[in-house]
């Protein structure tokens, strides 16, 4: 540690033999310094304060009806955008910076300088903005800053007006490719029901139940027709232990026409039948199957007719006055009745197993069928929502234009409008005049700390020893001369008075730039 302190000891003694190389240095620099320093232009600031005002009494009451953007960041968000190059040559546009440019190398610059003296500053507390602007010419100043106050409120408001007009175009295209898509979605759902019709009926779902309701049909009518030919078999047995005739006999009066079960029937589908050829073609299922089923109770109509007239012709028949036996009659009518109800019945099981079997066919069809529906059905289903959602959504920006045009949502308020600064605010030439002093004089210092490196004197012993590496015994001191003693003398005293004169001419300076700025 002595050893440092030691030798920055020696270093200080050799920089202070060379102190005269600090002054001539001082002496050469600071002039041109603060030359330099004075004839830097003055600088002057211009600034504006505006209070942007997003607390619009319209937005309460519109709350959950219209779509209400954030305001507040809606501000800061262009606040912070206004150095973009559009803007920027707007402003220079505005405060007619441009006038003087010829190439865009030079309106290049113009922008590049006026992006860098534009300020734009706000607290996280409030919505005011402070935008301020520096320039060598006061005029220039105002009008930079209140191009640019200009362009801030007019981009605040161009930009809520541009984004609900895009939002509604896009909107109103979003709907007609929603509602495109929603027909051709119904398009293809009912040509699908429409194909299917003859397959599944109007509902799929409804498939399963109808084949459990038609098997339960068939199962019944296989009952009753067991039912009707116990009964049957039972009075066939009995017609046959019966006398057709007490040995009276009586001529009979043959019947001209055979009623039967079926002719109520037949004229009541009939006139069903009638009545659905003025609604439809022939061609029509329903009226196909009424016509078959038609058919069908004629021809058992026919039959049963034919049996009744067999009966009669089996029956005796004389000229006697004897009457036939009641009993007897009354059973053969039982028959006849037992049998026509289990052709009926016979004709509906037919007609359920073959319904049965046309459903039981078409099985393997419905899970396919079902789950194709089920897809049309979901998409048709999503379309319609985000359709119908769009709708709501036009309805909603429709409101908040109508609300915008109405109520501003944003309002500007110039607290401070940009006047025209009288006194300039830079550069700092005291500061500036302080820094090229301080400069020269650690310059001087440099200088001298240099050439006592380059011709290095011995101070004191140990420096001595420590150099030549030979030790020293003893120190003789030096008697200096008359002359030699008075040109060190002047060398002390030129020293400092030189040192002393770069001091006035540094508090001269200073004084004399705060009587100028004052």
């Amino acid at each position: 540690m002595q050893e440092l302190i030691d030798q920055l000891i020696i270093i200080l003694k050799g920089i202070w033999l060379k102190k005269h190389y600090i002054v001539i240095i001082a002496a050469l620099i600071c002039p041109i310094g603060w030359l330099l320093v004075a004839s830097m232009p003055d600088q002057y600031e211009s600034s504006a304060k505006v209070n942007v005002d997003t607390q619009s009494l319209l937005r309460p009451l519109l709350r959950g009806l219209t779509v209400q953007p954030n305001a507040d960041l809606q501000v800061r968000l262009i606040a912070r955008t206004l150095f973009t190059r559009p803007n920027l040559e707007r402003i220079a546009q505005l405060a007619d910076l441009n006038i003087t440019t010829i190439s865009d190398l030079e309106m290049d610059k113009v922008l590049e300088e006026l992006e860098s003296s534009l300020t734009i500053t706000t607290s996280d507390r409030s919505n005011i903005f402070n935008i301020s602007y520096t320039a060598e010419d006061p005029k220039e100043a105002r009008a930079v800053v209140q191009s640019a106050l200009d362009v801030f409120i007019e981009r605040t408001m161009g930009e809520n007006r541009t984004d609900s007009d895009k939002a509604g175009d896009f909107l109103e295209t979003q709907i007609q490719e929603y509602e495109d898509r929603l027909l051709e979605d119904e398009r293809k759902l009912t040509e699908f029901k429409q194909n299917n019709a003859g397959i599944t009926g109007a509902n799929v779902g409804d498939y399963y139940s109808g084949l459990q309701a038609q098997k339960a049909r068939l199962e019944e009518a296989r009952l009753q027709l067991r039912e009707v030919d116990s009964k049957l078999r039972s009075a066939r047995a009995q017609l046959k232990g019966e006398e057709p005739t007490f040995g009276i006999i009586r001529q009979r009066q043959q019947a001209a026409n055979y009623p039967t079960q079926y002719d109520a029937r037949i004229d009541a589908l009939q006139r069903t039948l009638d009545e659905l050829s003025l609604k439809y073609t022939d061609r029509h299922p329903n009226i196909i199957e009424l016509k078959r089923r038609v058919e069908d109770l004629k021809v058992q109509q026919s039959e049963e007719v034919a049996r009744l007239q067999e009966a009669s012709a089996l029956e005796p028949q004389n000229s006697g006055e004897l009457d036939s036996n009641p009993v007897y009659q009354q059973m053969k009518l039982n028959v006849t009745q037992l049998e026509n109800e289990r052709v009926s019945l016979a004709v509906r099981v037919r007609e359920y197993t073959s319904k049965v079997k046309e459903f039981e066919d078409k099985i393997h069809l419905i899970p396919e069928i079902e789950s194709q529906l089920i897809s049309l059905n979901r998409g048709y289903e999503i379309t319609k929502g985000k359709y119908n959602e769009l709708l709501s959504r036009r309805e909603q920006a429709r409101l908040s234009q109508s609300a915008d045009l109405t109520v501003d949502d944003i309002q500007f308020k110039v607290v401070d409008p940009p006047r025209v600064p009288l006194q300039p605010v830079g550069p700092n030439h005291i500061l500036f005049s302080t820094m090229v002093m301080v400069t020269s004089i650690m310059a001087g210092i440099g200088i001298a700390f240099l050439l006592s490196q380059i011709n290095p004197v011995a101070l004191t012993a140990n420096q001595l020893q420590m150099v030549t590496g030979i030790p020293v015994f003893g120190l003789i001191s030096m008697a200096s001369g008359t002359k030699a003693t008075l040109r060190e003398q002047v060398r002390y005293h030129s020293f400092w008075i030189g040192f002393f004169i770069i001091l006035v001419a540094y508090v001269a300076l200073v004084l004399w730039h705060l009587e100028l700025f004052s």
